[in-house]
């Protein structure tokens, strides 16, 4: 199950307040993350015990990013792993938690498969799960230095295109420490272009209807020093208009094998905001993220998320007098119908590039992703 387990008051940077974390306290181990829906008024962790506390994590958003998502698979195979639960079936229901991000059940394969290889070989099963954990550390270590190459990468084509600095930069959703074994993806770059004094600004759209730039970027950005401004999701046709941005930077959950990205909702009209106004439009993410045995944008499942998120403002730190503990505020009449997709996807001809962290994709065809992936591969192999 999934209890508060701390409170931090303490003013650290992103990059020291883990998102997710193993521990192995006396009563067993356990899966210990850093609740996002209760940022950024409080940080607030959650000790996960079992898969499907962590599934409910997942769905809840109380842990949420590509990157994030597949080390929190892979470790929420080893937490069933090593205190003896089914495997397989905790594979199948972590994986199934969010349909659209790819990354999701890349770690929960991962991990099981180191399972299932060290049972082959003649393991027992606490053999067989530490495998599993080893594997979920491992990914877990990988993404934070794939992290750093996607920052390197993406700098350097930000220089590429916008030589002399000065980089206004917007981004939508959050991309940062809190979705990431280390930086993050696209928040990553803005981060080393601001340590190196190229970012004049970072544009943060709040990001309806959950607020994860809000909430979440503006967090990471304030305590990064950053010089940030928030908008609300609409007012960013205007500030395109002003010719007040110089880039867009954004992550994804899935990258198709033609190219297409799926992103947070709001991604897309900033692709075709973006086009009309000759603006770079850059996603950063991880090789994990290429997903090449989905053939296209309309091959994407979309998640489709519950009504009320847009139907009602929720604030649940905050005690707002005619509220429900742990509901939220309508502001539609009582029965109003909500269409709310997590997601939307972006084609490949309006992204400028993809950058991973093996380089820079760009222009995006189906043969440069593909080539990408088959390197990472021959690498990985060593």
């Amino acid at each position: 199950m999934a209890d508060q387990y701390a409170h931090s008051g303490d003013d650290k940077r992103p990059t020291e307040i883990p998102a997710i974390r193993w521990e192995e306290p006396p009563e067993g181990p356990v899966l210990v993350l850093l609740d996002q829906t209760r940022l950024p008024a409080e940080e607030v962790e959650l000790v996960c015990t079992d898969a499907p506390a962590l599934v409910e994590a997942i769905r809840s958003l109380a842990v949420r990013g590509a990157p994030l998502l597949g080390i929190a698979g892979a470790y929420g195979v080893a937490l069933a792993a090593v205190r003896g639960f089914d495997v397989d079936e905790a594979a199948a229901a972590l994986a199934g938690a969010r349909p659209t991000a790819v990354n999701l059940a890349v770690g929960v394969r991962r991990a099981q498969s180191a399972h299932e290889a060290a049972l082959a070989k003649g393991g027992d099963e606490r053999q067989a799960a530490a495998a599993a954990l080893a594997a979920a550390r491992q990914l877990h270590r990988e993404d934070a230095e794939a992290s750093g190459r996607m920052a390197e990468h993406g700098l350097a084509l930000l220089d590429e295109l916008l030589p002399g600095g000065g980089h206004r930069i917007l981004t939508h959703c959050n991309t940062g420490s809190l979705v990431s074994g280390g930086e993050g993806t696209a928040f990553a770059v803005a981060l080393a272009a601001h340590r190196t004094g190229r970012l004049r600004r970072l544009w943060v759209d709040e990001t309806r209807p959950l607020l994860q730039g809000a909430r979440l970027t503006a967090y990471e950005a304030a305590r990064s020093g950053m010089a940030y401004t928030l908008l609300t999701d609409n007012a960013a046709g205007s500030l395109f208009a002003a010719g007040e941005v110089d880039a867009v930077l954004i992550g994804a959950d899935r990258i198709t094998a033609d190219g297409s990205v799926a992103n947070k909702v709001g991604s897309y009209p900033l692709a075709v905001l973006a086009r009309y106004h000759h603006v770079p439009f850059i996603v950063v993410a991880p090789v994990t993220t290429v997903d090449l045995d989905t053939a296209d944008g309309a091959s994407v499942e979309v998640e489709q998320r519950p009504g009320h998120e847009v139907t009602e403002v929720t604030a649940p730190q905050v005690p707002v007098v005619g509220a429900e503990a742990g509901g939220g505020i309508p502001v539609a009449p009582l029965g109003t119908q909500a269409y709310n997709p997590a997601f939307d996807v972006t084609p490949a001809e309006l992204v400028t590039a993809i950058v991973t962290e093996e380089g820079a994709v760009s222009p995006v065809t189906a043969e440069a992703l593909a080539e990408m992936c088959a390197r990472s591969r021959r690498v990985a192999a060593g």
